[in-house]
C-alpha cells in the first residue's frame, strides 16, 4: 500500500515538488576523492571538492593573488607576527558561528592531530593568540614566507569545532565547512552529493540547489557523459580528447595554465622492505632519467599539450629555473651509467601507478622507454586513493604520481624534498636540502629565495627522488550554457558566480 501511494503521489505531482524544482549541477572527476578532512586528506580532487563545500581564510585569483576570504584581511606586525581580522557573520553549515576561537581549534589540530597531511604546511606557528572574537595572532617560531599562501588551500579551511569534536576520527565522513555547500552524502567510487547551505555568506553567488561530483577515471567514459548531457562539467578533459568537446556545438571548452607537475618518485627510505637497487644507487636512477623521451611520452599521451620539465615549478613561476632543461633522451648513456652501477640488466622495477586511463598509457610508454636502456618495468596499478596508502606507508618501488600545485614555491618543493614533508613519499633525506628549504622560507625577495633553492636544484638532480616528466594544462570541458566559470590556475572548480541555462 505505502508503495502505491508514493507511485500515486509522484504521479499527482505532489510527492517531490522540491526535487523537481532543483537546479543540480553534474560535476565529473578523474577519480574518487580519498578522505574528505581538510586536516587528513591529500588527493587533488578532494580539493574540488572542499571547493564546493569549504570556503578557507584565503584564495587566490587567476593572476595568483591572494584574497580574503573568510579572512576581511590581515596585516603583518613584524616579520614574526601575522594578525587576521575575520568576516562577520559567517556561520558554519551546523548553524555554529565563526570565530577566532574556530581558527585556532583548526589550526592547532592541524598541527597537532594524528595523521595530520598539513603539519608541515603551518609548522612555522610557535602560537596563537586571541585578540577578540574576531581577531587572531599568529605567533611565528621566525619569518615564514609561505604562511600566507598555504592559507589558502586546505590549511586555511575552517571547520566546526563542535562537529569536529563529536565526529572525532570520523569527521571526514561528515565534514562541517563555512561554505557555499554542506555535505549530504557519499557512496564510494559512485557519488558526492552536496546540498546548498542557506546560511552561507556570499549566498547570492551561488545558483545551484545540489551539486553531484562523479567519480570516474576512464576519461572517454566521462567525455561521453558530457557530450550525452549526464554531466554538466567536467574538471579534466584530456587534450586528445578536446577536438571533440570543441567540435561539439552543446559543449565549450576552458583551457588555462596549470601550477601542476607529474613524476616519478623513488622510494629511498621509506618502509621496512630491503632496498632495491634503485633506490640504494643514484646512478640508476640517473639512467632511468635518461631512458625516457619527454616529449615523445607527451606527444603520444597528450598530443603535445603539455610541458617537459625536470623542476617543480611551472615556466609562468617567477622560481622557475630557466637553465634547468630537461635531457635528451641517451640511450647509450643510460646503460653505461647502469654498467658503471654494477648491475645485472634488465633490471627489474616495479612501478605503481593509477587507475586513470591516461596514466596508465603513460606507464605502458614508460616501461617500452625504459627496456630499451635495459630495464625491465612491471607496471602495478592501483586505485588512487589506495595508491596513496600505500606510497604513505612505503609500499612501492616507484610512483607515477603528480601533484596538483600551489602558488607559492614552498607548497611545491618543502613536502616532497624536505625529510619532514608529508608528501615526501619516499622519505628523501639530504641535511642540505632541509637547510635550503627551511632558509628560504625566512626571507620574502624572489632573489633571496632563488639563491636557497638552486642548492635544492643542484643536488636533486644528483639524487633524483623525484624523476619530473611534465606539467600539465587545466583542461575543463562543460555545457554551452554553463556562464560564469573562472578559470584559475590551481584547476580547483569554484562554484560561486556559476549559474547554467
Amino acid at each position: 500500500m505505502r508503495r502505491f501511494m508514493l507511485v500515486a503521489a509522484c504521479i499527482l505531482g505532489l510527492a517531490t515538488p522540491a526535487l523537481a524544482q532543483d537546479k543540480v549541477l553534474h560535476i565529473g572527476l578523474r577519480e574518487d576523492p580519498d578522505l574528505l578532512d581538510p586536516t587528513l586528506g591529500s588527493s587533488y580532487v578532494g580539493r574540488i571538492v572542499f571547493a564546493g563545500m569549504c570556503d578557507k581564510l584565503f584564495d587566490i585569483d587567476a593572476k595568483l593573488n591572494i584574497m580574503p576570504q573568510l579572512a576581511s584581511g590581515y596585516e603583518w606586525k613584524d616579520p614574526t607576527h601575522l594578525v587576521i581580522h575575520l568576516r562577520a557573520g559567517v556561520q558554519f553549515q551546523d548553524g555554529e558561528p565563526l570565530t577566532a576561537e574556530a581558527v585556532k581549534y583548526k589550526l592547532t589540530r592541524d598541527l597537532t592531530a594524528k595523521g595530520s597531511m598539513r603539519r608541515g604546511e603551518v609548522s612555522s606557528i610557535d602560537s596563537i593568540e586571541i585578540i577578540d572574537p574576531l581577531t587572531i595572532q599568529l605567533d611565528l617560531k621566525a619569518p615564514a614566507s609561505q604562511l600566507l599562501a598555504q592559507l589558502t588551500d586546505r590549511a586555511g579551511i575552517m571547520i566546526s569545532p563542535k562537529a569536529a569534536e563529536a565526529a572525532g576520527d570520523k569527521f571526514g565522513l561528515h565534514p562541517v565547512c563555512a561554505g557555499p555547500f554542506s555535505f549530504e552524502s557519499r557512496t564510494a567510487q559512485d557519488r558526492i552529493v552536496l546540498r546548498r547551505f542557506a546560511g552561507y555568506w556570499d549566498a547570492k553567488s551561488i545558483h545551484f540547489d545540489q551539486v553531484v561530483y562523479l567519480p570516474n577515471p576512464n576519461s572517454s567514459v566521462r567525455l561521453a557523459d558530457l557530450q550525452a548531457g549526464a554531466l554538466d562539467l567536467v574538471e579534466y578533459i584530456l587534450p586528445t580528447d578536446m577536438p571533440a568537446v570543441q567540435h561539439d556545438p552543446k559543449l565549450k571548452i576552458a583551457i588555462g595554465d596549470s601550477l601542476a607537475y607529474t613524476g616519478i618518485t623513488v622510494n629511498t627510505g621509506n618502509g621496512t622492505a630491503p632496498r632495491t637497487t634503485l633506490e640504494q644507487n643514484a646512478l640508476v636512477r640517473q639512467a632511468l632519467d635518461l631512458a625516457i623521451d619527454r616529449d615523445a611520452l607527451i606527444q603520444v599521451v597528450y598530443a603535445g599539450a603539455y610541458t617537459p620539465t625536470i623542476q617543480a615549478n611551472p615556466a609562468s613561476s617567477p622560481y622557475y629555473v630557466q637553465e634547468l632543461k630537461p635531457p635528451a633522451r641517451d640511450v647509450a648513456k643510460a646503460r653505461a651509467l647502469l654498467q658503471q652501477a654494477g648491475v645485472a640488466v634488465p633490471l627489474p622495477i616495479t612501478l605503481t601507478i593509477t587507475n586513470g586511463s591516461d596514466i596508465q598509457q603513460a606507464g605502458e610508454v614508460i616501461q617500452a622507454m625504459a627496456k630499451e636502456a635495459g630495464f625491465d618495468i612491471k607496471l602495478k596499478t592501483m586505485e588512487f586513493a589506495s595508491s596513496l596508502q600505500a606510497a604513505y606507508a612505503g609500499d612501492f618501488e616507484a610512483y607515477l604520481i603528480g601533484w596538483s600545485g600551489r602558488s607559492d614555491p614552498d607548497g611545491n618543493m618543502w613536502q616532497m624534498l624536505h625529510s619532514g614533508g608529508t608528501f615526501n613519499y619516499g622519505h628523501y633525506s639530504v641535511p642540505a636540502v632541509d637547510k635550503a628549504l627551511d632558509d628560504a622560507r625566512t626571507v620574502a625577495d624572489v632573489a633571496g629565495r632563488r639563491a636557497f633553492y638552486a642548492t635544492v636544484w643542484d643536488q636533486e638532480r644528483k639524487d633524483l627522488p623525484l624523476i619530473y616528466l611534465w606539467t600539465g594544462k587545466n583542461v575543463v570541458g562543460m555545457k554551452r550554457g554553463i556562464t560564469g566559470f573562472q578559470q584559475v590556475p590551481d584547476g580547483l572548480i569554484r562554484l560561486q558566480g556559476v549559474t547554467m541555462q
